[in-house]
């Protein structure tokens, strides 16, 4: 474990916790740097496979910076542990920009998805928008999620299961969750309070049955009922 040097909060900033998942020590290193140059985020722990990062589960990491390729095994298996029961931002940083790794990673609920040959300041400006609550996508790996939501469903829309309507209100917060707005953004221009939009946030996600707002924009995508 790495505990950040000095980190303080800036002004009414709460120091958030992080913690890196990544094999490669030059990249973790990296990651490490870009983290502690905020001065306001915490380094809690620093894990090189899927067990080092589940035995550092108990910090309760606010945000957790994820590889896809580890020595034991794929990153996106984690996601739903770290969802499963914490409120933990998971904000993929790979070298894995195929489509079927970035749906994959969104499907399974990753709150953002970038390149590690993304710049510095382009990594923890993804670290900050995610932890605002919104949904940083590389630009490349943003045409391939593009292109999948553009594709015809493979699966009959659900129309008989109870609950599952998405309602006009929500449809409209999540296309707003489609063009990257956080939920102050959203609760601004539908002129509701963020209580609201967390409210119905929640209930988007027991409709959907899905853990992440990228999650919700792909499903509701798919099913049909929204289109942006």
């Amino acid at each position: 474990m790495t505990p950040a040097e000095n980190a303080q909060p800036i002004g009414d900033t709460p120091t958030r916790r992080i913690m890196i998942v990544e094999d490669d020590p030059i990249v973790a290193d990296h990651f490490k740097e870009i983290v502690q140059s905020s001065g306001y985020l915490e380094l809690v722990a620093i894990a090189p496979s899927l067990a080092a990062a589940r035995a550092h589960l108990g910090l309760a990491p606010h945000l957790v910076l994820l590889d896809v390729g580890l020595p034991d095994g794929s990153g996106l298996s984690l996601i739903a542990e770290l969802k499963a029961n914490r409120e933990t931002l998971v904000l993929m940083v790979t070298t894995f920009g195929d489509r079927e790794t970035v749906v994959s990673a969104l499907c399974a609920g990753a709150d953002g998805y970038l390149l590690k040959d993304s710049n510095a300041a382009t990594i923890l400006s993804g670290i900050e928008a995610t932890l605002a609550g919104g949904s940083p996508v590389s630009p490349a790996a943003a045409v391939y999620l593009l292109d999948s939501l553009r594709a015809p469903p493979t699966a009959p829309v659900v129309t008989d299961v109870a609950g599952a309507y998405l309602t006009p209100r929500e449809i409209a917060l999540l296309k707003q969750f489609a063009t990257g707005a956080s939920y102050k953004e959203a609760a601004r221009a539908l002129d509701i309070s963020p209580l609201t939009v967390g409210n119905h946030v929640k209930s988007i996600y027991r409709k959907l049955a899905v853990n992440s707002r990228g999650e919700a924009v792909y499903t509701a995508m798919r099913s049909g009922q929204l289109k942006v």
